[in-house]
């Protein structure tokens, strides 16, 4: 029973290894280029769409709300980061139905990478939002003694993050396989059909916390409260109409 794609040995040449968790990342990610230019080659306007086009839309505007709740203030600047991870992690888990597939979010270096870019977003958008006086002033706000604690909890919830997904992903393979060999009829695909619905979950939820901290570092709701402001007709567009 294969524990984690790394072990899956595909070619090795001194120190170069090319195991299953590059192959199958390579192969997602050539499978979502290649999929977004087939939709996107040949957009139209009005009533004369295609259907792919129809589902991208869904798609996109799905994502979209979905970050507007938790980033109401121009939540199409977070799209392409937050649903690029979305849509990375919900395919490799989805594609877990291939025979022979090993999904690579069951590699620890696979999730410590993805949460490691959410890690250097976050810090990314709130200087770009506040500016870099204001992002690192939160890190000794309402005293300079919480300095260390908000060092501590930026590193662990990155950790959680990797961890999170990929013993999720993994035990959720281990199941299957020790189902599969005990009791090899119905109960193995009722458990590939929750592993599948579990797996987009998880791609939801790491979405979602990676959001929670980019509205965290840039503090939209307490600018806003601040402020006394309500939203701006241009920012309120940009949330209805994209």
């Amino acid at each position: 029973m294969t524990i984690s794609p790394d072990t899956i040995i595909l070619w090795k040449w001194g120190p170069l290894v090319l195991n299953a968790t590059i192959v199958y990342t390579w192969a997602i990610m050539g499978l979502l280029v290649l999929g977004s230019w087939a939709v996107t080659r040949r957009l139209r306007t009005g009533a004369d769409v295609s259907r792919g086009q129809c589902l991208l839309e869904i798609l996109v505007c799905t994502l979209r709300d979905q970050i507007g709740n938790i980033l109401p203030r121009q939540p199409k600047r977070y799209l392409p980061f937050l649903g690029s991870l979305f849509l990375f992690i919900s395919l490799a888990n989805l594609l877990s139905v291939v025979p022979g597939y090993h999904p690579p979010t069951g590699s620890l270096s696979t999730t410590a990478a993805l949460a490691f870019c959410v890690f250097v977003a976050v810090p990314l958008y709130g200087i770009s939002q506040r500016g870099v006086r204001g992002y690192l002033k939160h890190y000794i706000t309402p005293s300079v003694l919480l300095l260390p604690f908000q060092i501590i909890g930026e590193l662990s919830r990155t950790l959680a993050l990797a961890v999170r997904l990929f013993g999720n992903v993994m035990s959720g393979t281990m199941i299957g396989a020790v189902l599969l060999s005990v009791v090899p009829f119905f109960v193995p695909v009722l458990m590939q059909l929750l592993e599948l619905l579990i797996g987009q979950i998880h791609a939801y939820i790491f979405a979602v916390l990676a959001a929670v901290y980019i509205a965290s570092a840039t503090r939209v709701y307490e600018e806003q409260e601040s402020k006394g402001q309500p939203e701006t007709p241009e920012d309120s567009g940009e949330t209805q109409n994209g």
